[in-house]
């Protein structure tokens, strides 16, 4: 369940990080870019996907002790 939600702010992170950067005037499915003032799109874009990916690796890294166990 953490990888999931680990993968989920990584896509939204990125996703949302190339959407501002691009300019894109296409609506956007990312949810940061709807809920949070534009100033704040790119650092917490760049906040989910960073925490997405400490969730990802340190999920792995669990997994990967708990197997050596």
């Amino acid at each position: 369940m953490i990888e999931v939600l680990g993968i989920i702010l990584v896509v939204q992170g990125v996703g949302g990080f190339i959407n501002r950067v691009a300019e894109s005037s296409s609506e956007s499915w990312f949810v940061q870019l709807h809920v949070l003032p534009d100033w704040l799109h790119i650092p917490a874009s760049v906040v989910m996907a960073l925490l997405g990916a400490a969730l990802v690796l340190g999920d792995m890294a669990r997994k990967k002790k708990r197997r050596a166990d």
